[in-house]
């Protein structure tokens, strides 16, 4: 059973979760309007990874004995000029991200809660997937630069990203 610490810690995940799906949804929505769909589906995987965390996080939730409470999600940010800033704002996010989790991984092992402490540590190799992900397109984008020709070069390579649903787990 977790305290009522750490599931008050994981539904606030649940939300930060559900949160970096909205922002990336919204980052999709983006680039589907610059009509450069790789980017797009690029966004469209994160936005179906992103949801399949929090609902990782909802379940581990009620299969460790919490109460799932869902909290608000906030408006994202949209108010990006172009794909370099987008990939650096979301660097930025997936970077917080990981500081939240490296929090959870914090309190687990503080309480001694050796089964969050497992649960999470999914999710630690994760972000650095994540991070490294991001940061690789952003330093290519950052090589390009106003190169139109190689933006849609990277345009093609990101088309062909495929989302992969996690191995469902059980606690």
């Amino acid at each position: 059973m977790i305290s009522e610490k750490m599931n008050d810690l994981l539904n606030r995940q649940v939300q930060k979760e559900f949160y970096s799906a909205y922002l990336y949804l919204g980052f999709e929505a983006y680039f589907q309007h610059q009509n450069l769909d790789g980017f797009a589906n690029f966004f469209h995987v994160q936005v179906q990874e992103e949801r399949d965390h929090a609902m990782k996080f909802f379940n581990y939730i009620t299969q460790a004995g919490g109460k799932v409470k869902l909290y608000q999600v906030d408006e994202p940010e949209d108010k990006f000029n172009n794909p370099e800033e987008i990939f650096d704002h979301t660097l930025k996010h997936e970077q917080e991200v990981t500081k939240s989790i490296y929090n959870l991984v914090d309190n687990a092992l503080a309480e001694r809660d050796h089964g969050t402490n497992s649960f999470l540590q999914w999710f630690v190799t994760e972000q650095v997937e994540e991070e490294a992900t991001v940061d690789k397109v952003l330093r290519k984008l950052q090589l390009i630069k106003n190169d139109p020709h190689a933006l849609l070069m990277l345009d093609a390579e990101l088309a062909t990203r495929v989302y992969t649903a996690p191995v469902a787990e059980t606690v």
